[in-house]
């Protein structure tokens, strides 16, 4: 399936995607499913066909989920966007009909991106890899300000803190990064010194909203 009416952005923590699909859905009177939409449907889903997504919905203990080594850690996010890419394109399948223009903060992958959609469709938008490691913890996020705090608990919360550092780096390296700098698609690279605003125009322009 091509889904005509959807515009897609993908790419690393901290870009700004968010942001931007935010702002493209007021501008345009469009949808906007904005990070983490597929959430609507988890707590229906069957912990043995999403092990990974149920893993939080089901955690006893949030200190086992900052304890895994990096390999875990790795492995589970892996496995997360895959099951997310699946309830993504169920979702998008039913809003595909609308009359209206859909913008999209995506976990699909690449490959699949290039199969369901036209390269007009699809912007990629990254930050440096260090950003997502190093800022981890300045979003006032409670998600993050909780995470924060079961580190701080730790018997060691210096090592645990390393440990959990290792494992932001593991799924922000930059082989991931050149994964999507590569990928074909149009690229945006945050940059400091660009506003919001001339960040938006970029967007609007790369997806070719504005001519």
């Amino acid at each position: 399936m091509k889904f005509d009416n959807i515009f897609f952005i993908n790419g690393t923590a901290y870009a700004g995607k968010s942001t931007m699909v935010k702002r493209l859905a007021e501008k345009y009177n469009g949808i906007a499913c904005e990070e983490n939409y597929h959430n609507v449907l988890l707590s229906g889903l069957d912990r043995d066909k999403f092990p990974c997504l149920t893993y939080t919905r089901d955690l006893q203990d949030w200190h086992d989920f900052i304890r895994r080594t990096p390999d875990e850690y790795e492995s589970w996010i892996r496995g997360v966007s895959k099951e997310c890419e699946n309830l993504e394109l169920h979702i998008l399948s039913n809003l595909n009909s609308k009359d209206k223009m859909i913008f999209v903060d995506t976990n699909i992958s690449i490959e699949t991106l290039k199969e369901i959609s036209d390269r007009d469709h699809v912007l990629i938008m990254l930050a440096d890899p260090d950003i997502s490691v190093n800022r981890f913890f300045e979003r006032p996020d409670k998600e993050k300000q909780f995470l924060y705090q079961l580190l701080m608990d730790e018997e060691n919360p210096k090592l645990a803190m390393e440990n959990f550092r290792q494992c932001l780096k593991r799924v922000n390296s930059r082989t991931i990064y050149d994964s999507f700098f590569y990928s074909g698609f149009r690229v945006i690279v945050r940059d400091e010194n660009r506003s919001i605003e001339d960040t938006f125009a970029l967007v609007e322009k790369q997806l070719g909203l504005q001519r």
